[in-house]
């Protein structure tokens, strides 16, 4: 009868490694989806300003009164060699994002690094923080750069960053 209950007892199976790493392989990107799901970054597309005409007014008469004009505050001035200026390359182009730090460097701009950038941005497009708006701007425009949008993490805040997907017109 010992005999018996020896052969009716299992063992516990341990799965392989292989099919262990693919369970945590799944579940790790579950959490990085879920981890990173979102709203999208708002998109800012930039295009020149276009320069009013003047347009000549119907001459003022004496007893017409011009209408007083409210006064802005100008905006301060962007000094471009004291913005910071990361480029990322997020594109296959080899040497794509050293190419434009070299053009923002003649430009004035203050580039500290270049590097690859993984994930997915939708065109080339520069980021920045809420402070930086203005400089983010100019630089797109210096550059020729369709796309600005906040900077979201793991972005630096206190820079702008470029994000290339492609050769720069």
């Amino acid at each position: 009868m010992a005999s018996r209950r020896a052969r009716d007892q299992r063992g516990v199976v341990l799965p392989s490694p292989l099919v262990m790493l693919s369970v945590i392989a799944v579940a790790m990107a579950a959490i990085a989806f879920v981890a990173t799901r979102g709203g999208e970054p708002t998109e800012r597309e930039i295009t020149p300003a276009a320069r009013d005409a003047a347009t000549p007014s119907a001459t003022p008469t004496e007893t017409s009164k011009p209408k007083p004009r409210k006064t802005e505050e100008p905006e301060p001035a962007v000094e471009r060699g004291e913005v910071i200026v990361e480029v990322y390359n997020n594109s296959p182009v080899t040497g794509l994002a050293s190419r434009v730090a070299t053009r923002a460097t003649g430009a004035g701009w203050q580039v500290v690094g270049t590097d690859n950038w993984y994930g997915t941005i939708p065109s080339t497009t520069v980021y920045f923080p809420p402070r930086l708006e203005q400089a983010a701007k100019m630089l797109a425009l210096d550059l020729g750069v369709q796309r600005t949008a906040a900077a979201v993490a793991p972005m630096r805040m206190d820079r702008l960053t470029l994000i290339l997907t492609g050769e720069l017109d």
